[in-house]
């Protein structure tokens, strides 16, 4: 096809189709223009015969081709621009000059001084009012601007709502359109999501809403089965009884109190001490059925807590039901003890790993872990004797090793210092099943040495302990020469794990009334105290040389370990100075006390304790020593159970004494009589 545009008509050619009669001339022009024809054909042909000799006058037949018109226009142009040419001048280049800026100096404002109204007050409550001082528009105002508020046009007004008709505007929230927080939940990969290894919470009522909490995102995917596991012990028969009236309010909260709905959550109670006991043949629904099978439980006078295989086992026997009716499994511990420390390092991984297998998530209801030691004591006093007993309690560490000394300077620590943090096991199980450990902060009144300290989370939280399992720490532990070398002299003077070694490192704090007894008694201690004495500087040497790697070492926690426990290795010599010279002078200068006093109190030993006052001066470079160490802790690790630990030992001195304890005096049991046991926790 043809690019080229359709030709367009001519000026003296109309573009419509025309009649041809019309376009016909008349007779006399039509023989006009056949003689203007013949001679243009005449012409040619000349033209055509003579072409070769003729080229020369091609611009003459230009000339002749073109109009008088086209002459004079090119003349014309051809004028002008001569004209043009020789009327513009050429353009001027000026020339260059410098030129020097110069400033004028900056004129500063004076400051503006305004004295203030003394009696201005701040204004609580907003409104038109406001503009009382202000005269209104179209108003005159006096001085004293006590113009009204301004005054608007009704009808303008109303002339405005009659045009603009606005309907209520209203702002989407940002996160309107964000997925529920059920929807992310479940859109987390199972075994990818971690727990929360610490949630303080103050009493059993909190603890269940947050239950609550976490069954109904639970059960946002499908129907639960809850396994309830308690402790035997008798410490947690108030603990069973309150979870108990609460179990109600948890299936009321979560609206399940119908028959209909029932199958959405059932609940199995179960239990542990030396053994395991299930109190539900199946998982129900039933209330009541439930709160009877949680006050089933039973008390274990054995004193023995199997926690680590009770968890094993409470899955493994629910896995099948929980499996065949598609429920999801949560188990809840309730407990106060950290459990048998043999059967934790035996089982801790089986029952984890079983778990995970079900799919089951573990939530904890604990107490608080000793701070770096595994047992807590509890105070009992016999009901027919009444004789003082001090009940081991496992309750810790919080850490899968013990991180802190175990001696207090004179014997094996009986103190419950907290830590912060839950025990070590309960702890990793809620945490690699994605559940919650609960703490509950409650000091019970039993505790010897118990103290309640909150520590805040966020200053905790560079010192959490590593709650990975315990052979991966042992296999990591060659790779930090500091921690090492810590482990070895916590090792040293441990006298639960070294056994062999309480005779020597552990001293008498009590002493009997009797001079004659208290004068041998003392010199055996003395010669004790001395050999302790280098048995403490030969660990203090080794844990020395650790110094290099304490600049070394990135985590806060080992930093604020070794701060700690070089501190207490100088303060314990100091201690020891003072002991054997406190010996020395009672012996020399006894106290004298009277045997009873009233109404029935009777002297029934000689007490060791702490004071400020000191007696010997070999121990002054070490107090001052440990003074330096125990406030470089408190200055490091402010707000931690390390810096609350350095503090209380400083304000119990360096010095010893000795108190005499009276007690009550009470008729002897007759012979024969059969004596309550004395309980095992």
């Amino acid at each position: 096809m043809s690019t080229r545009p359709p030709p367009l008509p001519g000026p003296n050619r109309p573009a419509w189709r025309a009649d041809a009669d019309d376009l016909l001339p008349p007779a006399q022009e039509a023989s006009e223009v056949t003689e203007i024809v013949d001679e243009e054909d005449l012409l040619a042909d000349e033209y055509e015969e003579d072409d070769d000799d003729d080229e020369g006058h091609g611009f003459w037949h230009f000339l002749y081709g073109i109009s008088s018109f086209g002459v004079s226009l090119l003349f014309h142009l051809a004028a002008m621009i001569v004209l043009a040419y020789l009327t513009v001048p050429p353009l001027a280049r000026p020339d260059l000059a410098t030129v020097e800026a110069a400033f004028s100096p900056m004129i500063e404002d004076e400051p503006v001084e305004v004295e203030l109204d003394e009696n201005i007050s701040l204004v609580q409550n907003q409104s038109l009012a406001l503009f009382s001082a202000a005269p209104s528009v179209g108003e005159s105002a006096d001085l004293q601007g006590s113009a009204g508020p301004p005054q608007l046009d009704a009808q303008v007004l109303e002339q405005t709502r009659a045009e603009v008709q606005v309907g209520e505007l209203t702002i989407e929230h940002p996160l309107a359109s964000a997925p529920t927080f059920e929807r992310l939940v479940e859109a987390v990969p199972d075994g990818e999501f971690k727990g929360e290894p610490r949630a303080i919470i103050d009493n059993y009522q909190q603890a269940m809403d947050r239950i609550a909490q976490e069954l109904m995102w639970k059960m946002d995917r499908g129907p639960v089965v809850v396994i309830w596991l308690f402790d035997q012990s008798e410490s947690m028969k108030d603990d069973q009884q309150e979870i108990r009236d609460r179990v109600y309010n948890v299936y009321a909260q979560l609206g399940l109190l119908g028959r209909d709905r029932r199958g959405w959550l059932t609940t199995a109670v179960v239990s542990y001490g030396a053994g395991y006991q299930s109190h539900t043949r199946l998982p129900t629904g039933d209330i009541e059925e439930i709160r009877s099978a949680i006050a089933a439980v039973p008390e274990d006078s054995s004193g023995r807590e199997m926690m680590c295989q009770a968890v094993a086992q409470a899955i493994a026997q629910h896995q099948d039901y929980a499996r065949s009716t598609k429920h999801q499994m949560v188990l809840i511990l309730v407990s106060d003890e950290s459990g048998e420390r043999e059967d934790n390092r035996q089982y801790l991984e089986t029952a984890i790993a079983e778990a995970k297998a079900a799919r089951c998530t573990i939530y904890v209801l604990g107490r608080e872990a000793v701070f770096g030691y595994p047992l807590a004591y509890m105070r009992w006093e016999h009901p027919q004797t009444h004789d003082i007993h001090w009940l081991p309690v496992d309750r810790g560490p919080e850490s899968a090793f013990v991180e802190q000394l175990q001696v207090d300077g004179f014997r094996r620590r009986y103190d419950a210092f907290p830590s912060g943090f839950g025990p070590y096991e309960q702890c990793r199980l809620a945490r690699e099943t994605g559940g919650v450990f609960f703490m509950l902060p409650s000091l019970e009144s039993s505790l010897v040495r118990g103290e309640k300290r909150a520590y805040e989370l966020e200053i905790m939280r560079p010192y959490r302990p590593d709650l990975r399992a315990r052979e991966e720490l042992l296999r990591e532990r060659d790779r930090y020469p500091l921690r090492s070398i810590m482990w070895q002299c916590i090792y040293e003077l441990d006298p639960l794990q070294r056994p062999e070694l309480s005779s020597q490192i552990e001293m008498r704090v009590h002493f009997s009334p009797s001079f004659e007894q208290f004068v041998r008694q003392a010199r055996e201690e003395q010669v004790k105290a001395k050999n302790y004495l280098v048995y403490l500087a030969r660990v203090q040497r080794a844990l020395e040389k650790g110094v290099h790697h304490r600049e070394q070492e990135a985590d806060p926690r080992w930093q604020a370990n070794f701060d700690l426990i070089y501190a207490q290795l100088v303060a314990y010599q100091a201690r020891m100075w003072e002991y054997m010279a406190s010996l020395e002078a009672f012996v020399k200068n006894p106290k004298v006390v009277p045997l009873t006093k009233a109404p029935n109190l009777r002297l029934i030993h000689w007490n060791v304790t702490v004071r400020k006052q000191t007696l010997t001066k070999e121990s002054g470079p070490y107090i001052e020593r440990a003074g330096e160490l125990y406030r470089l802790v408190m200055e490091n690790h402010p707000g931690t159970p390390w810096a609350g630990r350095a503090h209380g030992e400083l304000k119990r001195g360096f010095g010893v004494d000795f108190v005499p304890e009276y007690r009550t005096i009470y008729p002897q049991v007759p012979e024969g009589t059969k004596l309550v046991p004395v309980p095992k926790l």
